[in-house]
């Protein structure tokens, strides 16, 4: 029996070993809570929600690990990423040249693009080159200032620590528009009827990823064949539809 016995513990070792490391435990992750409707604190629950966090839920859940979600300033996103505070990083972000250069991304999950947010009642603004000679508000290190920069003759270029601030530099007419992503700046018009309106289409296209750190191959595997079978079995659809489908 003892022989059996060790037989059986040696078996389940090895099964364990060729098991993926990340199929129990917990993936820690990184957001900035303040991007709806892809990341915010509810009001109500004070829990985080939007469509990046049933995104993430979802993959967690197929992976089989608990899912801890820090809301962490955007620009100690992807430093704690670095220095293994994290596991991974989904926070509306896109994938660039540059941060691809720090960090590798999975599959893309959305497209997007960036588009100018103005006061209602402004008719001057239907384009980036309407833009010359005003003051747009971004927030610092996003798509949305790098866009910014590379449009001619602005007056200047305010940078906000978040896009909600960035969005109230505008309510308060300390900027003549803000650029960010198409999706936020659609929920900040239907959040402020009348005040607010989005111009023009996107001027940029852009696609999301998930961080993760250069070289974690298993779990960027793991990440990618998760969102694969969310699209093809209709959870992604889902997903989208809870959050966008009225827009």
């Amino acid at each position: 029996m003892k022989r059996v016995g060790m037989l059986v513990v040696l078996l389940a070792l090895v099964l364990a070993g060729s098991m993926p490391a990340l199929a129990v435990g917990k993936l820690r992750v990184a957001t900035d809570a303040t991007f709806p409707p892809f990341e915010y604190v509810d009001e109500k629950t004070r829990e985080m929600d939007g469509f990046d966090i049933d995104i993430i839920k979802e993959i967690g859940k197929r992976l089989g690990m608990t899912v801890e979600i820090v809301n962490t300033a955007w620009d100690g996103l992807l430093p704690g990423l670095k220095t293994g505070k994290y596991d991974l990083v989904i926070s509306g972000m896109t994938i660039t040249d540059e941060r691809v250069m720090a960090v590798d991304f999975s599959d893309p999950y959305f497209a997007t693009g960036q588009v100018i947010l103005v006061r209602a009642g402004t008719t001057d603004v239907k384009e980036p080159s309407d833009l010359k000679g005003k003051i747009v508000a971004v927030q610092i290190g996003t798509t949305g200032q790098f866009a910014a920069e590379k449009i001619q003759g602005l007056k200047r270029i305010d940078t906000y620590d978040t896009t909600p601030a960035a969005f109230m530099a505008l309510k308060m007419r300390k900027a003549d528009a803000v650029v960010t992503d198409e999706m936020v700046a659609r929920e900040e018009q239907q959040a402020n009827p009348g005040q607010l309106q989005l111009v023009g289409r996107p001027f940029t296209v852009e696609y999301y990823g998930i961080a993760v750190n250069k070289g974690n191959t298993q779990l960027l595997r793991q990440i990618n064949r998760a969102l694969a079978q969310m699209k093809a079995d209709g959870t992604y659809d889902a997903i989208y539809d809870k959050w966008f489908g009225d827009k």
